[in-house]
């Protein structure tokens, strides 16, 4: 299963559907300076925000919903949300 990535242009927390990214301001000051936070994502199933680092965002490295009731695992491919397979 496979979902397209959408981007907010401002900060507007009441559009932030799910899959959405709004790219952060300052990214060099936010986290770990070799792999800082660079964006803020609304998971693609439930739609709980969470902040996204560069490996993240650019290298498709995985991430896991940090909501209360989903843990949704996924990684983006370019401008595709890709959902890890069930084993």
């Amino acid at each position: 299963m496979s979902a397209d990535l959408q981007f907010l242009e401002e900060w507007i927390p009441e559009k932030m559907d799910p899959g959405t990214v709004f790219m952060l301001e300052n990214q060099t000051k936010l986290g770990k300076a070799e792999n800082p936070y660079v964006a803020v994502m609304s998971c693609p199933r439930c739609g709980t925000m969470g902040l996204i680092t560069r490996r993240q965002l650019c290298a498709g490295e995985t991430m896991i919903c940090g909501g209360d009731s989903c843990s949704a695992e996924y990684k983006l491919d370019e401008d595709v949300i890709r959902y890890r397979p069930p084993q």
